[in-house]
């Protein structure tokens, strides 16, 4: 029997089946927000232009669910915010 090393750092595997847990919930949360803030700029649009500000955090929470879904999908061992920066 061979041992292949692994180069990744090893994890706790339920450590991580409760982060992936707790991300799927943020993710949805964040899914269902970005949705709402789809709804006010487009408002916004009809009445008179949409906001950056809004725009910029729209940007972001879209670069917050790439990154929850990186690490729900075994693409990277980043947990994403909380338990990092803001994206």
């Amino acid at each position: 029997m061979s041992d292949i090393p692994s180069t990744a750092p090893q994890r706790n595997i339920w450590l991580r089946a409760l982060l992936m847990l707790l991300m799927g919930i943020g993710f949805q949360l964040a899914a269902t927000l970005l949705g709402v803030l789809a709804v006010v700029q487009f408002v916004l649009a009809l009445v008179s232009t949409p906001n950056a500000r809004l725009s910029q955090f729209g940007r972001s929470l879209g670069q917050y669910l790439r990154q929850i879904a990186e690490f729900v999908g075994f693409a990277t061992e980043d947990v994403p915010f909380p338990f990092s920066d803001w994206p």
